[in-house]
């Protein structure tokens, strides 16, 4: 196991859902110690790269937003789980080229990652309304997606008069040690405060506790929830 704020994180999947609910408890716990309320903090379970069997074990568990990075994989699963992806709220957390979108409408309900205005026209022609957030990098480090934090306003002023339903901002932190992201996520905060946003998509397994108290309202959790990613059967879409 590796440890994260002195908690150690699961290398291994969970075996059954008692597990994964344990595990999902005590995300919600470190969430309190941070200073946010668990009940209005959604979880995201970020499935990416992980079988299906484990998106069907996270919906008996309770947990029904779900995170995924390819456009593939995300329709993949949906068709697997049969009826029951009806229960899924898919969140779009990867990096998106315009020509996945028609196929993916249909699916995703949270579209995480518009980091520009070519990819909001895509998505409102083919899911006019939807729920989407502005991607933002507040690092600089041009790894990341998202458009830098001055262009923010001028993207989501765009998205809103495509008609989409700007919930929020979102942003991946800083690499390096937890604290390395708390500049950022505060940065975010701010932004999406000014711009009369709600929702903050920010923080994961490592640094959800920083990105908790600088605001988010939203934490997309994958390690701390299902375990250590060892391969993919999935290739960048």
């Amino acid at each position: 196991m590796i440890t994260v704020a002195g908690d150690p994180i699961p290398a291994a999947p969970p075996r059954d859902v008692a597990e994964l609910q344990a595990r999902a408890a005590r995300v919600r716990e470190r969430i309190a110690a941070a200073g946010g309320d668990p009940a209005a903090i959604t979880l995201v379970a970020v499935t990416k790269g992980l079988p299906v069997g484990l998106a069907a074990l996270a919906l008996e568990a309770g947990l029904e937003d779900l995170g995924e990075n390819y456009a593939q994989e995300l329709l993949s699963k949906h068709e697997q789980l049969g009826a029951a992806a009806a229960r899924v709220r898919w969140h779009f957390i990867g990096q998106l080229q315009r020509n996945k979108v028609a196929k993916l409408a249909p699916v995703v309900d949270v579209w995480e990652t518009v980091d520009r205005v070519e990819l909001g026209t895509a998505i409102a022609r083919h899911a006019p309304g939807a729920t989407v957030f502005a991607q933002v990098n507040v690092s600089g480090e041009p790894q990341k997606g998202g458009c830098l934090p001055d262009a923010a306003p001028d993207l989501v002023a765009a998205l809103r008069d495509l008609g989409l339903a700007v919930r929020g901002l979102m942003t991946v932190g800083a690499t390096g040690a937890p604290e390395a992201a708390r500049d950022g996520f505060r940065t975010l905060r701010r932004l999406a405060d000014r711009l009369g946003l709600v929702d903050c998509s920010m923080g994961m397994s490592g640094d959800l506790e920083v990105a908790v108290a600088e605001g988010a309202t939203i934490v997309r959790v994958g390690t701390a929830l299902m375990g250590r990613r060892t391969t993919t059967s999935y290739v960048r879409d």
